[in-house]
């Protein structure tokens, strides 16, 4: 099991430290949320060596993910769409992140991120939720949602 010092130093310092996500330092987090931090940094770094058979151990069979136009993905479609680069929210950076474990077995998180329309050339914030269940011992991706925010009002 990864240490708290270690995991910090990992997600601070990794070459993918751009997608890490920011830690309130004063609030501590439980074994369970450093676990599931562990996990996201692991998907992440699948998902840029494009490791197929791990992203394929790292997702729920059941997997989906809904987007905010209301389209579902599955495992393979969203394991596809990492892989060639698509944005995801897996990969995005974090503007806010936060944890709610159910029991040792589930987590919830939440999480406040830009993400880059392609075909527009532009970013929007999108709110995520995504579900994380540990089965055979293991962290999976279960589940996941993304809703793009109303622009801020102009003045």
């Amino acid at each position: 099991m990864i240490g708290r010092a270690a995991l910090l130093a990992m997600l601070v310092f990794a070459p993918l430290a751009a997608r890490a996500h920011p830690l309130d330092l004063a609030a501590p987090l439980g074994p369970v949320e450093l676990e599931v931090m562990g996990f996201r940094h692991a998907l992440q770094e699948a998902i840029a060596a494009k490791d197929v058979v791990k992203l394929r151990a790292m997702y729920a069979e059941s997997f989906t993910h809904t987007h905010g136009s209301g389209k579902m993905d599955g495992k393979d479609t969203r394991i596809v769409a990492a892989l060639a680069g698509d944005p995801v929210i897996e990969t995005a950076p974090v503007d806010e992140l936060s944890f709610r474990p159910h029991g040792a077995n589930t987590v919830i998180v939440t999480g406040r991120s830009p993400i880059l329309n392609q075909g527009e050339g532009r970013h929007y914030d999108f709110r995520w939720i995504a579900v994380y269940v540990r089965s055979g011992g293991e962290w999976r991706l279960a589940a996941s949602q993304a809703t793009r925010l109303a622009p801020p009002p102009t003045p």
